[in-house]
Formats: structure tokens, sequence, C-alpha cells
């Protein structure tokens, strides 16, 4: 019976979601001049909103706004690298690397499952000993260099469930000969909390408890934990 623990990554490993933390790493140590795109990245958030734009359109344009539409890897590599630093002194909570360190030691292969964006998740998962990461991808163009657009699904809802299985087809996993634990904060990850065999509500938002408890998951609370 092979064992799998998922994690989410915002606001269940990290104290606050990434991406905004990320824009403002960005910014102040490689792309100064892109705080001028700031008020239009509030504008497509506020269409986002309003249900003018889906939320994958919202990710690529503000992605868009601050590398721009066809970014080096090299530079991206390089961003996401400094940002995960940056996010292990300033973001993890130390209770989620404590319950990941308990699932490895009891046989548990550990993956990070996001929707963020590949590039610097990986990026953070290498640091935290994690190599098994699924995520939002970005397209590569025919010279290497990335598209700020998105490759398959975004990874989020129901289409972080298929993406998981997806995973779990790519290794070879069965999931009648598999144990799964996943820990998430939010609502929109209740297909893939579903889906476990354990589920834990995380650091989760009133909707999330609420499902919790009919449901009958655990509910865990890392943010008020020393």
């Amino acid at each position: 019976m092979q064992r799998i623990a998922f994690y989410d990554l915002d606001k269940t490993i990290t104290r606050r979601a990434s991406f905004p933390p990320f824009i403002g790493h960005a910014i102040r140590k490689y792309r100064p001049s892109r705080i001028m795109t700031l008020p239009a990245m509030l504008v497509y958030s506020l269409l986002y909103l309003g249900g003018i734009v889906s939320r994958s359109r919202l990710k690529e344009r503000n992605l868009g706004l601050l590398v721009g539409h066809h970014p080096r890897a090299v530079d991206l590599q390089q961003m996401a690298e400094s940002f995960a630093r940056e996010t292990l002194r300033t973001n993890i909570l130390a209770p989620a690397l404590a319950q990941m360190e308990a699932d490895r030691r009891d046989g548990y292969r550990i993956v990070i499952a996001s929707a963020s964006f590949g590039f610097y998740v990986a990026a953070i998962g290498k640091l935290l000993g994690v190599l098994d990461v699924i995520a939002t991808e970005l397209q590569t163009g025919s010279d290497g260099h990335y598209e700020s657009i998105i490759s398959g699904k975004n990874c989020y809802g129901p289409e972080k469930l298929v993406t998981v299985e997806d995973w779990m087809i790519c290794n070879k996993f069965e999931r009648y000969q598999c144990h799964v634990r996943f820990y998430s904060d939010h609502i929109s990850d209740a297909p893939c909390l579903e889906w476990a065999d354990e589920a834990f509500a995380t650091n989760a938002h009133q909707p999330l408890k609420d499902l919790a408890t009919a449901k009958g998951w655990t509910c865990l609370n890392w943010l008020h934990q020393v």
C-alpha cells in the first residue's frame, strides 16, 4: 500500500497567499519599473471579482504584466529561487513542516498540490525537501522561453483533482493501492478532500469548516501554534 500525503501550499503550508508576495519580491528585486503595472493588476482583479474574466485569465494577465508575456526561463528561475528563500524565512508555518516530517516518518510520499505557478512552487518545494510538485504550469515557446499562458489546466478546484489523478497515472499509482491524505485550507479543494482517504481541513476558512463538520473531516489549525 503506497502512502501519499498531498499538501496545498497557500495558507496551508504558508501563512499568507503566495502570489502577492511574489509580485512584491519580483518588483523590489528584479522589475522595479513594473510597479507601474499595479493599477492594471488591480483592474483585472476587480474584473475577476465581477465575474467578467476567469481566474485563469486573471493569473495569466497579472503574470504577464509583472514579467512580460515572453519571459526567459532563466529569469523566472532566478526570481523563483530568490522568492523561495524569502518565503522560507517569512511565510512558512512551522507546524506544517512538523506535520510533513511526521508523515514522512510514517512512510508517506509528500506532494505539494497548489494552484500557484509551478516555477516558484517547485523552488519552494525543493527548499522544503519536497520534489513532487503539482501546480499551474506555463507554456513554453520553441526557443525554450516561457509564455505567460497557462499550459493545460489551472490547478484549482475540480481541475486540481484531475491534475492530481493525472500525476497518479504518470507515476503508475493505482488509486485502490494507495492510502491518500489531503491537507487544504479552502473549500475549492473539496473535490480533493472528498477523494482522499483522510481529509484535513487545515487553517480552514468558514465554508470549509462547515463542510468539514458535516463530513466528519479532521480540522487542524496551525496558524496560532508556536
